[in-house]
């Protein structure tokens, strides 16, 4: 389901708690472009593909932003996005936001 934390919370440490609810925002977000990059693809209608196209801008500024934050933060950035809902603390990313 596309509105489902990937991560079990209840099995997080508290002082990892706000690290990994970041990275599953990534998570969302890299699925967010990947979903409209595909529904603009598929569509024909030209009005609607500009709004999809718009929306997979304005996800990948909130990737940029999430990015942002977790090196400020000193968190790696990559992300195992095969490992959602695992116990995985080694993280590797599969998809490229450039």
């Amino acid at each position: 389901m596309l509105s489902q934390i990937p991560i079990n919370l209840d099995k997080i440490r508290k002082e990892d708690l706000d690290k990994e609810i970041l990275r599953a925002a990534l998570i969302a977000e890299l699925d967010a472009v990947n979903l409209y990059e595909q529904m603009a693809a598929s569509v024909e209608n030209r009005h609607i593909k500009t709004i999809l196209s718009y929306i997979v801008r304005e996800e990948r500024l909130h990737v940029v932003q999430c990015q942002a934050l977790m090196n400020r933060l000193q968190l790696p950035e990559t992300i195992d996005l095969q490992g959602r809902g695992s116990e995985q603390d080694g993280m590797e990313c599969t998809h490229s936001t450039r």
